[in-house]
């Protein structure tokens, strides 16, 4: 456990070492809660939706954590592929190596969703602060698995992160109070994500059923990210 944990924290120190993620913290945040919000009223309203601006606002907020979370869960797939392979071959086996990347994947989630919080707390104030808490943080978890997924597939990085960037749009002007139409829209990954995040910032309890579906969602795409690492680092024949 102490080398997948040394080998965790390397993974993260990879990403955090370079200039542009550290800016990417910073900045998509405040970009997406203090811009992004505003345009998403305006596209509700376009598309016959009922997004409030303290909802859009808050929401946004977790679409901050997801696409910088799935950005960075593709490139941990897509970039290290031949390294994942050798320190496979090198003694930590697939599983190691796997629950290494899992756990760095997390850890920059858990960073990302920080930032989105914190952007979100001195733009417009949590009336349920823990709440909020963890729907941005299943916001995250949600897109490392979708990021990973792409990362299978897609290994040219402008590809896999347009493909990313596609998923996410799509989910995002699916998502609740965007449009008044119903059928596949409600079964976009992070529905049931942005639904406690909204009642979060209005103040409002979320039912039980909710909870459980999020839980379920979050945990089911951590479940495919690490699946996603483990074919990423075995030696091919």
């Amino acid at each position: 456990m102490t080398a997948l944990g040394v080998l965790g924290g390397a993974f993260v120190r990879e990403h955090l070492r370079a200039p542009l993620t550290l800016a990417l913290l910073v900045t998509m945040p405040a970009f997406f809660v203090l811009v992004f919000a505003e345009v998403l009223g305006e596209f509700a309203a376009a598309l016959g939706g009922s997004l409030a601006e303290q909802s859009a606002t808050g929401i946004s907020a977790g679409w901050a954590a997801a696409m910088l979370a799935g950005t960075l869960g593709f490139f941990q797939v897509a970039s290290s592929r031949e390294a994942d392979r050798r320190l496979a071959l090198a003694g930590l086996g697939p599983a190691g190596v796997a629950l290494a990347r899992i756990a760095a994947a997390v850890t920059l989630g858990v960073a990302a969703s920080a930032a989105a919080y914190l952007t979100l707390w001195v733009r417009a104030g949590i009336e349920h602060p823990a709440h909020a808490a963890v729907a941005i943080l299943a916001f995250a978890a949600i897109y490392i698995g979708i990021g990973a997924l792409v990362g299978v597939f897609v290994s040219g990085p402008l590809e896999g992160s347009l493909l990313v960037v596609l998923v996410f749009f799509l989910d995002v002007f699916s998502g609740p109070a965007m449009t008044s139409a119903g059928g596949l829209t409600k079964l976009t990954p992070t529905r049931d994500a942005a639904d406690l995040l909204m009642a979060a910032g209005a103040g409002e309890s979320s039912a039980s059923a909710d909870w459980l579906s999020v839980a379920a969602m979050s945990v089911g795409a951590l479940a495919v990210a690490a699946v996603a690492f483990w074919l990423s680092a075995r030696s091919r024949a």
